[in-house]
């Protein structure tokens, strides 16, 4: 897997689909706790239409190499290494692709520098003051230390009870065990990384993302928000007042799908990615 240096520290990443592509380039960008491999299934769809995509392990928990000691770790901070990341890949017109907790970082990221950003796609996502909904705002209480985030992720490790509401099957129907075990993993083994993780919950504080929300209406890229409508956490209403947030935004329902609509919809989510991308087609 390809890595980058930046001004925070490494970010390991993958990247799909063709090396002159016809489309605009799509960064993805994931929830806390999840790792990139998250949207493997949508990139190779994506590939195939021709869309080059990109899918960093950003610091929320589950990447490979922590970052500096003097990171920023704040919900905005992790924005601007999402920005330090298309700066030094040299991305411009991007369709930034966000889910649950990556879609208030892309949020958060409209509201500091849009310049590369050509079009957003988000999918089920924290908004305004629901950040996070319940009952993750529960579950993140109890990760907010490091001894604590080791404690309580150790049963995690036992499939089925990851894959329970109590772990991540809260999140989609259907889960591949080994990718939910590479989400666990690296907070597990390394303290540096669940610092990371738990730098960043403490600092994410929902009255910030309900300021960038009377925000939201100075991007003027198109976007298109993707709901999962069987989602019990990030209910339609929320995608709903998410979509009057914007100047301009399209809403899809995406029925059957939980927060995930990555991995309940592959399909229709690199659909709608391609022809947010490709309006001609």
């Amino acid at each position: 897997m390809p890595a980058i240096d930046l001004p925070s520290g490494t970010v390991h990443y993958r990247v799909t689909g063709p090396g002159t592509p016809a489309a605009p380039p799509v960064v993805f960008v994931h929830a806390f706790l999840l790792n990139g491999a998250v949207w493997s299934d949508v990139a190779d769809l994506l590939a195939e239409k021709g869309v080059r995509s990109y899918a960093p392990d950003w610091p929320l928990g589950a990447h490979q190499a922590p970052m500096h000691a003097d990171a920023d770790q704040s919900p905005r901070g992790v924005a601007r290494q999402i920005l330090a990341f298309l700066e030094a890949l040299d991305l411009h017109d991007v369709t930034l692709v966000g889910s649950d907790t990556g879609g208030a970082l892309v949020q958060f990221l409209l509201d500091t520098d849009p310049s590369r950003v050509g079009r957003v796609v988000l999918t089920n996502c924290d908004a305004f003051d629901t950040f996070p909904p319940f009952p993750f705002s529960i579950i993140f209480r109890l990760l907010k230390g490091s001894r604590r985030m080791k404690a309580n992720l150790l049963p995690m490790r036992n499939r089925i009870f990851r894959h329970s509401p109590l772990g991540f099957g809260l999140l989609a129907g259907s889960l591949d065990a080994d990718m939910t075990r590479s989400w666990i993993e690296p907070a597990l083994t390394q303290p540096e990384i669940r610092r990371d993780a738990v730098r960043f919950l403490r600092a994410a504080d929902p009255r910030e993302l309900l300021d960038v929300s009377t925000r939201l209406k100075n991007y003027r890229g198109q976007v298109r928000i993707l709901w999962g409508m069987a989602d019990r956490s990030f209910k339609p209403a929320l995608g709903r007042r998410l979509q009057q947030a914007f100047n301009d935004a399209e809403f899809v329902e995406v029925p059957g799908a939980k927060t995930l609509v990555q991995i309940d919809a592959p399909h229709t989510l690199a659909d709608q990615i391609a022809d947010a991308s490709l309006p001609m087609h």
